[in-house]
């Protein structure tokens, strides 16, 4: 009997990073100089038609796991706007054009989330451009990591904070009345949220905030007929590792401690995130799904 089926351990690369990325560790650090590039389904996502007519906008979605999600949508017949940290124009710019091969809209939007008022203005341009957002992912992150609690400036704790939730905060609010009954917003936490590392204390500490955030939101929007969900990613090979997301010698087994031996690949999280913005989703609210290779997401 033929087996169609693939191992999982198998399926993407599942060897180290380091040797490879040494020349290419910077900030920002980009998708298209990361050796093996990332998949962010660029070739193999395949779209269904789950978002026909559908208007999204997503924060990070120049470089992984927000590219992945970018080239779904477009995939699934959506338009999209999306936010990308100034220094980012190369991968911004293929992604606009892989949304634009499906017959999509791309707005793309410059920004440092930093800024007050900048997530304000990426949904008042998506408006403007689109007429409305059907679909609100909030995706963008700061990881910075250091080994000694003192390297930790309080400017960078300041900062993380301001991009991976505070800005979140800021979109919501700036949202909430163009958000129309059906509508999705989907944010992205992190293992780090249920299983902090004394590296990542700052990142750590925004994401358990994130899933927080997802699970009082969705109360909130509950009786608006929108839906809050956040999807929890493990170890994924992205530009964040190598923009002093890691510490030095890390990459070299990242991701290969998990149960399934491999770090993942942007692609591998677009359909949960095309899932929670579809229809097919109507009954699922408040919920944080984890795409970890095996780590317990548990609280």
């Amino acid at each position: 009997m033929t087996n169609n089926n693939e191992d999982p351990r198998k399926k993407y690369y599942t060897d180290g990073f380091s040797e490879k990325n040494e020349d290419v560790a910077k900030s920002p650090a980009l998708q298209k100089d990361m050796k093996p590039v990332p998949d962010c389904g660029e070739e193999s996502y395949k779209g269904k038609g789950r978002l026909e007519g559908r208007h999204a906008l997503i924060t990070g979605a120049d470089s992984g796991i927000g590219r992945a999600a970018a080239i779904a949508f477009a995939r699934e017949g959506a338009d999209v706007a999306f936010q990308y940290f100034p220094g980012e124009e190369p991968d911004a710019q293929e992604v606009r054009e892989l949304i634009e091969a499906e017959g999509r809209k791309a707005l793309l939007i410059p920004g440092d989330l930093r800024e007050e008022g900048v997530a304000t203005e990426l949904i008042n341009k998506t408006v403007e451009e689109f007429g409305d957002i059907d679909i609100l992912v909030l995706n963008s992150g700061q990881q910075i990591a250091h080994e000694k609690l003192s390297d930790l400036s309080m400017k960078q704790v300041n900062d993380t904070f301001k991009v991976n939730i505070i800005s979140m905060f800021e979109a919501v609010k700036a949202a909430e009345n163009h958000l129309k009954p059906g509508s999705s917003i989907i944010t992205t936490t992190s293992v780090q949220a249920s299983n902090p590392s004394a590296s990542l204390l700052d990142y750590a500490a925004t994401k358990g905030s994130i899933s927080n955030f997802t699970v009082g939101m969705s109360k909130y929007f509950g009786e608006k007929g929108v839906r809050v969900n956040s999807v929890a990613p493990g170890p994924i090979w992205t530009p964040l590792q190598l923009d002093n997301g890691k510490l030095e010698g890390d990459l070299e087994t990242f991701g290969q401690t998990e149960t399934l031996e491999r770090a993942g690949q942007p692609v591998e999280l677009a359909p949960v995130y095309v899932f929670l913005a579809s229809e097919e989703a109507s009954y699922v609210t408040g919920q944080i799904y984890g795409v970890t290779g095996g780590q317990d997401i548990s609280l």
